[in-house]
């Protein structure tokens, strides 16, 4: 598998998996502001929501198909493309923490609402 090629044809797939992941992301999200739960429930649960546990999927592939297996190099590219796209929507969610109601007792970090909303740093 050391073919670049090789690579690509598994990333294809996976590119078109980021709109599962948003979609899945955003509706999650979405609800729980509806439902008016707090920043600090809202935004964990719409993240779990939308991984896609590669971790494991690298840990079961390895386990069954070996180190050098195309099982395990599918899942190592998932990863480089789920990472980028978890860290789009940790931004996203610390950019619009101000939708939902407060609870600083479940805080550990400061207030993201702190930043204002869509400026650059």
């Amino acid at each position: 598998m050391r073919s670049p090629f090789h690579i690509l044809l598994i990333a294809v797939p996976l590119f078109i998996q980021i709109i599962q992941t948003n979609f899945i992301f955003l509706i999650s999200y979405v609800a729980r502001q509806k439902l008016g739960l707090a920043y600090e429930d809202a935004a964990p649960a719409a993240l779990t929501g939308a991984s896609n546990h590669f971790e494991v999927a690298i840990a079961t592939a390895v386990t069954l198909f070996g180190l050098n297996s195309g099982a395990a190099l599918a899942t190592v590219v998932g990863v480089l493309i789920e990472v980028p796209v978890m860290l789009m929507l940790v931004e996203l969610c610390k950019r619009t923490a101000f939708w939902f109601p407060r609870e600083p007792e479940k805080s550990t970090l400061p207030d993201p609402r702190c930043l204002k909303p869509w400026s650059s740093r």
